[in-house]
């Protein structure tokens, strides 16, 4: 049971490899909707003003950041380098950007495309970190992978390295 779920996807059977995939999109889509509203734009504080606040919580977020690092470790340790960052950092930022669409500003202070780039790269670049550290930590019987030259008695960062070009 420990091999099914914590295995690489790469030997499981194709439909259980793509319904992990899902299920990992599924899963930062759902945490992204569960942890944050869906009207991100800030509004005054109270009738009349002028200072404004804004609906998100600092605990939604920290939840959201923990549920995706978290997932993002989960499929890095089990799939190929890109995967988690569009399994894990796609939905959020595609849900972010619908959210920020969805609510029209006027042209002056629109300023979501900004803030809209600025968070899916901060996402994204958790999701690569995560995903990185996770591959760290992955068996030492699923470094040697067919075809990558080695005997699979010893693996090294520029093993990797190689690997990884090669699957580029």
């Amino acid at each position: 049971m420990t091999e099914k779920l914590l295995g690489p996807l790469r030997t499981r059977p194709w439909p259980e490899r793509w319904l992990t995939r899902v299920l990992g999109a599924a899963l930062s889509g759902a945490a992204y909707l569960l942890c944050l509203p869906w009207d991100l734009r800030n509004r005054p504080g109270t009738t009349g003003s002028v200072t404004e606040t804004t609906s998100v919580t600092v605990l939604g977020a920290v939840l959201l950041g923990v549920a995706l690092l978290l997932l993002a470790a989960y499929l890095g340790r089990r799939d190929a380098l890109a995967w988690p960052l569009l399994l894990v950092a796609g939905p959020p930022a595609a849900l972010m950007y619908l959210s920020f669409h969805s609510h029209p500003e006027p042209p002056d202070a629109a300023v979501w495309p900004l803030t809209w780039a600025f968070f899916t790269l901060v996402v994204a670049a958790g999701v690569l970190i995560a995903t990185a550290v996770a591959r760290r930590y992955r068996a030492a019987d699923w470094a040697s992978s067919p075809g990558s030259g080695d005997s699979g008695d010893s693996w090294d960062s520029s093993d990797e390295a190689l690997s990884l070009a090669r699957w580029w």
